[in-house]
């Protein structure tokens, strides 16, 4: 080897090196630097959602909580819990000076019959996850409503077995006096 040094992958020229006794890093390690998930970074981040066919631009959090509590409307018992302990968080953690915000949620109905239904509660689909055998079973509460407008009528039995069978859940039915069929 000639008096010139050989630099290459791993040898950086004898200029740029670090010299002994002085440190790569001498900043060090950032003070109060934590290490805790960037919960802030993550749901502080704009994320594009779309409603009733239009986009628009919320943040992260705003995307989950809104997520959570869609599924606690629709019937999910544990999303309505963490969407109501969220909020309850928030509500802590603001100050009592900052203006309190309302949000109301407008569930657009869509157009058929199966919209109407499922947003009015009227009835549940058996089998929502399967197109060849889709059936709507009517809720208890209108099952009651619809005989208690019959008035003085009463069902024959073949009647009384074909709204039986079309309750959501039958056993949960108040039947009226003169009601026979019972599955």
């Amino acid at each position: 080897m000639s008096t010139e040094e050989f630099i290459g992958y791993g040898r950086p020229p004898a200029s740029t090196r670090f010299r002994k006794g002085k440190s790569g890093n001498p900043k060090g390690r950032p003070r109060n630097r934590s290490r805790e998930i960037p919960y802030d970074a993550v749901l502080g981040q704009m994320v594009t959602i779309r409603e009733d066919g239009r986009e628009r631009r919320i943040t992260a959090a705003e995307a989950f909580l809104l997520q959570l509590t869609q599924k606690g409307l629709a019937g999910d018992g544990a999303a309505a819990r963490s969407s109501l302990e969220a909020i309850e968080a928030a509500r802590a953690t603001r100050g009592e000076d900052q203006p309190t915000i309302s949000v109301i949620v407008y569930k657009s109905i869509g157009s058929g019959a199966d919209a109407v239904l499922d947003t009015l509660n009227l009835a549940g689909l058996k089998y929502p996850s399967d197109k060849n055998r889709v059936r709507w079973e009517i809720n208890p509460w209108i099952v009651e409503a619809a005989l208690s407008r019959a008035g003085e009528r009463q069902l024959s039995r073949q009647e009384q077995q074909e709204v039986w069978s079309n309750a959501r859940t039958p056993e949960k039915v108040r039947w009226p006096e003169w009601w026979t069929f019972r599955g």
